[in-house]
């Protein structure tokens, strides 16, 4: 087959002009990933592609992301009161470094981008934020499972406990290890006493830390006593090195001496050989004592020194418990006193509710009884008027064939009648409804004041056994048993008391519905007697009617008109008094009210001017006791601090002791006579017998002591007058002890 040679040529140069085509957009649009980054690409198919070395990207159809898998670190710092809490509730402050890195697999790579993002994947901010709480979670939970001390001697099984916690596999990353960068124990100071961790933390760190520092100084103690020790004995040895050189030297002239004088005297030679040897034994004893005596006192004092600290700790721990005890006893009995007032406010509350129930309960059966009460009175009342109005009404009828104006003033009288007769009654029976429920109050009132003694009895007693707790739980019972007692008596007093006024209520309450009673009866006789009187003028005119027979049916009409008129107004009148016995009732329980409270402010105030005048009583007589007493008084207004008082008080002291000694003593009333009357001067004489010279300060004060005691013995003195005469001497002597010190 023959080809065209441009055919040919063309073919081939668009041949090159594509593959070089090709060759440029390939170079053009491929991406290389540098290493520790993954390329992903967003097609047009349902899942990414993910590359670790590079691939084409098309623009438009292709969207590629850089996303950076290398190893990261994640620091975690706890430091302060942030610090790690160990199993021993020390805290410490660590900072642990975590190697993270995104896992180099397709699966892992597609799960953090699709999670977090690529650019977000590749920051580190994220990262801290994404698994600081998990990280330090963990290291929270291994760090409570050590020591604080094993923290630092089992590192590799703290990370491994570490890692194992959080896992190799974090959703797509992958921890690569982690490393304890800084690590050590939390300054006490910062630590948080209200805290029961660091409590419990500061308590261990102190207990470690004194023992240590105990163990310490003992230590130090021990090398400087070997140390003092071995300074001493090579004193002793250097001592004894001198010695035997000052010996050695002494020995040699001794030698020499005794060469020298060997010539002269062999005898003197022997003599002072033993009396240096004597000399030298003795001086050695003495001094072989000293040393036992200075080692002897050491070891004395070392040992007393011990004993002192043996004995100040152990006095220390046992003031610290008895302290302790001191302080839970006393917390003890504040418990139980608080427990014993809230039973006793308990018994105190549930006593005035039953109380308060009672009285309620009364009150409601009271007022039950009075309203069914008053519900009878009304029923009868209006039974009974419209007996009457029915009889009014046919001794109308039956007047009205006779004389009509007769039978409506009869009418007229017969009702007003009945009207004040049934007034009355409602009258009685309303006033002893009132005077019943006056005397249940006043027994209420009553009630209530005697039961308020015993009440405040109770609470006093109460107080008293309070206040004297601490006195024995014994005498505590005993209060409260007297206060049960009179508790229990103001009851039984105010029930009595409550009883009586109620049978006199009730007695009173009788006695209104006898009187009702006998109104009634009387209501029924009148009834009776204006039913006769109707039945006879029934018959008288019956007969007069048989004779105007035609006038009466004539008048009958009219009769009957005026009747119904009548019976129309009377109904109306009843209407009314119904109302108005409605609204009286309605108002019953202001006014009850109103005059509860009338009654009960009239009581207090003739409490308050009775306790005014009890203590204007109790003023007047206490004012007059004060003048009386104050009318014979002599005041003297001095001053000063308390030693002047004191002085001024041994001076009154010692003044009323010579005047009673004058009043009473015969004898010194006699010596002491002349100087009384102003025939002799004492003072002239103590001058006279003071001034004499030649006699020394003890002489005079023994002169003058002599004096007094040969004034006071010159007559037989009662022993009531000598025991006074102390003072005077002492008082006469301490003068001229001062005259001395003065001069």
């Amino acid at each position: 087959m023959d080809l065209d040679l441009p055919t040919v040529a063309g073919a081939i140069g668009a041949g090159s002009v594509l593959l070089f085509g090709t060759l440029f957009t390939i170079a053009r649009f491929y991406r290389q990933v540098d290493q520790g980054k993954v390329l992903i690409i967003n097609t047009l198919k349902s899942e990414p592609t993910v590359t670790f070395t590079g691939a084409v990207v098309i623009p438009i159809i292709h969207r590629a992301e850089v996303m950076d898998i290398s190893l990261k670190t994640v620091e975690i710092d706890r430091r302060g009161k942030e610090g790690l809490i160990c199993r021993d509730n020390i805290r410490a402050d660590i900072k642990v470094t975590f190697f993270v890195r995104v896992n180099k697999t397709r699966e892992d790579v597609l799960k953090v981008s699709g999670a977090i993002g690529c650019v977000r994947a590749s920051d580190q901010q994220t990262l801290e934020n994404l698994f600081e709480a998990k990280f330090s979670e963990a290291l929270k939970t291994v760090g409570k499972k050590f020591d604080f001390e094993d923290l630092y001697t089992q590192r590799d099984e703290i990370k491994d406990e570490v890692v194992k916690v959080i896992g190799r596999d974090l959703n797509g990353y992958m921890l690569e290890d982690c490393a304890i960068d800084f690590l050590e124990q939390t300054p006490v100071e910062m630590l948080d006493p209200d805290n029961i961790l660091d409590a419990q933390g500061i308590r261990k760190i102190t207990e470690l830390t004194t023992v240590q520092n105990v163990s310490t100084n003992e230590l130090k103690q021990n090398e400087r006593m070997a140390m003092t020790k071995r300074n001493v004995e090579a004193d002793e040895a250097i001592f004894a090195l001198e010695r035997q050189r000052t010996e050695a030297a002494a020995k040699q002239k001794r030698e020499i001496e005794s060469v020298q004088a060997r010539e002269t005297s062999e005898a003197e030679r022997v003599k002072s050989e033993e009396h240096a040897k004597s000399e030298l034994a003795r001086i050695k004893a003495e001094e072989e004592i000293l040393i036992n005596e200075q080692n002897k006192q050491r070891q004395v004092e070392v040992a007393e020194k011990n004993r002192e600290r043996v004995v100040g700790v152990e006095t220390e721990r046992v003031e610290k418990d008895r302290m302790l005890e001191a302080i839970n006893r006393e917390r003890e009995t504040e418990l139980q006193r608080i427990a014993k007032e809230k039973a006793l406010e308990t018994e105190k509350k549930a006593i005035a509710d039953v109380i308060r129930s009672r009285i309620a309960v009364d009150k409601t059966v009271a007022e039950e009884e009075e309203r069914i009460k008053d519900l009878r009175v009304t029923a009868e009342a209006k039974r009974h008027k419209d007996a009457l109005l029915i009889t009014a009404e046919a001794h109308a009828q039956e007047k009205l064939v006779k004389d009509i104006k007769a039978a409506e003033a009869s009418n007229e009288v017969s009702k007003y009648l009945a009207k004040e007769r049934l007034t009355l009654a409602e009258a009685d029976l309303e006033a002893a409804d009132k005077t019943a429920k006056a005397k249940a109050r006043l027994a209420e009132g009553v009630q209530a004041e005697t039961a308020a003694p015993g009440l405040a009895n109770v609470r006093v007693r109460e107080a008293d056994a309070v206040a004297s707790e601490k006195q024995g739980l014994a005498n505590v019972r005993v209060k409260e048993a007297e206060a049960e007692v009179i508790k229990k008596q103001g009851h039984a007093q105010a029930e009595a008391i409550r009883e009586r006024l109620l049978a006199e209520a009730a007695g009173e309450q009788e006695k209104g519905l006898a009187k009702a009673r006998i109104q009634e009866a009387e209501a029924a006789a009148l009834q009776k007697r204006l039913l006769a009187e109707a039945s006879g003028e029934q018959e008288k005119g019956l007969a007069h009617a048989r004779a105007q027979e035609a006038e009466a049916s004539a008048i009958q009409k009219r009769g009957e008109a005026e009747a119904v008129a009548i019976q129309e107004k009377l109904m109306a009148e009843a209407k009314g008094l119904a109302e108005k016995a409605n609204s009286m009732k309605a108002l019953d329980g202001v006014g009850r009210e109103h005059e509860e409270f009338r009654l009960r402010l009239a009581k207090e105030r003739d409490v308050e001017l009775e306790a005014i005048r009890v203590r204007q009583s109790v003023a007047e007589s206490q004012a007059k006791v004060l003048a009386e007493a104050f009318s014979h008084a002599k005041f003297q207004i001095v001053g000063g601090d308390g030693q002047f008082f004191e002085r001024f008080v041994k001076a009154v002291t010692v003044g009323a002791s010579v005047d009673g000694a004058l009043d009473h003593g015969e004898a010194l009333r006699t010596v002491a006579q002349p100087y009384l009357s102003g025939e002799k001067d004492l003072s002239a004489d103590l001058k006279e017998i003071l001034s004499k010279p030649g006699l020394t300060n003890d002489a005079q004060n023994l002169a003058v002591a002599a004096l007094l005691h040969r004034m006071v013995t010159s007559a037989p003195a009662p022993q009531a007058a000598a025991q006074p005469q102390q003072p005077i001497v002492e008082g006469s002597a301490r003068p001229a002890s001062s005259e001395k010190s003065q001069g």
